[in-house]
């Protein structure tokens, strides 16, 4: 039997559950995880709320219903959870875990930092959390050409933009999520009509306004922030068993880690200030160098940010989107277990 790879496992966030995944809890976890379905199940129906099958086995996905976050978030858990659970450890070594924005919750999970039960916990009741913030939302810009290489200046240029309208009176405007081929800035509304006036031209997609998003990783989610601390208990964290890349790029190491600062971090800073996503992938691969990068579901959009983080710092030479490309065709170094043929590479049995 061959060795096993390494394997760096990276956590979705929001907007990875959509119409396509619309009953994939179900069909690729029913039978072998129907326990931990029924605790997830039991958890929403104590709070009073649709249970997560209940709304994975709706007849048909609602933009409505599925995108707001009191429902995305558990969804997109129980979905990145449960695909982890279904890691072939025979040939798969997990050397280190990250997330995305949301998808850090699922890290702490994935991590052993708290449980799967209480990962789910936290998840289900961040989603809601999240809702309770000051007016605004999120735009998302691109910053790579169409060979996912930096256009030269451009990123100075929007971070330098994006300061002077959030130091004008009545703005608020600021980085939340650094994707490396793209920026999502967030902040009130009169913040991002400006960006969306001032904005210089930028490649591949118009400005796209995040549907249902609030402005996350900002001051403006205080709201959120002071429930996540008054609700979710430090009791709920302990010391984690794989180490953790957090969203300014921190590892959290099973031996060098206080469980109290974790709780902090996790409710307090990784709300209200920007989330490096690209960083903490770039310092994972630089730490750990991981054989692959495993990205469990829902679905693989986060594939592209990946992908975009490893060529800004030409990790293994990769330099651009063909580099990529080419690799993937011939020794896949992403495995998105989103997809069927790349999940049947990661998957037992």
């Amino acid at each position: 039997m061959s060795a096993r790879k390494t394997a760096l496992v990276v956590a979705p966030g929001r907007g990875t559950y959509g119409k396509n995944e619309l009953g994939s809890i179900a069909r690729l976890h029913g039978a072998r995880f129907a326990d931990r379905i029924a605790n997830f199940d039991a958890q929403r129906r104590d709070r009073g709320q649709p249970t997560v099958s209940e709304l994975d086995g709706a007849e048909r996905f609602s933009v409505a219903t599925h995108m707001r976050g009191d429902v995305a978030a558990p969804l997109i858990y129980a979905a990145t959870i449960l695909d982890f659970l279904s890691i072939d450890r025979e040939a798969f070594d997990i050397v280190a875990v990250a997330g995305n924005s949301m998808g850090w919750y699922s890290a702490l999970a994935l991590g052993g930092a708290v449980s799967v039960a209480d990962g789910f916990r936290i998840s289900n009741a961040m989603g809601l959390n999240s809702q309770t913030h000051g007016p605004g939302g999120q735009i998302l810009l691109q910053v790579v050409d169409e060979d996912w290489r930096l256009v030269a200046g451009l990123r100075e240029k929007l971070l330098a933009l994006v300061a002077d309208i959030g130091s004008r009176p009545g703005h608020a405007l600021a980085l939340s999520i650094d994707l490396a081929g793209m920026l999502v800035f967030a902040g009130n509304e009169e913040g991002l009509a400006a960006l969306l006036a001032e904005t210089p031209p930028t490649p591949g997609r118009d400005p796209l306004r995040l549907a249902g998003h609030g402005p996350f990783h900002t001051p403006l989610m205080f709201g959120s922030s002071d429930k996540a601390k008054a609700e979710l208990p430090s009791s709920l964290f302990g010391f984690p068993a794989l180490p953790m890349i957090d969203g300014r790029g921190h590892i959290w190491r099973r031996f060098a880690t206080d469980p109290a600062e974790v709780w902090d971090y996790t409710f307090g800073h990784q709300i209200l200030a920007p989330y490096d996503f690209a960083l903490s992938v770039q310092v994972a691969v630089k730490e750990y160098a991981p054989d692959v990068i495993i990205l469990p579901g829902p679905g693989d959009t986060l594939g592209g940010a990946i992908a975009q983080a490893l060529i800004g710092i030409e990790w293994q030479g990769l330099a651009n989107k063909a580099d990529f490309a080419a690799r993937q065709a011939s020794d896949p170094v992403l495995l998105s277990m989103g997809r069927a043929e790349q999940r049947g590479l990661v998957t037992a049995g």
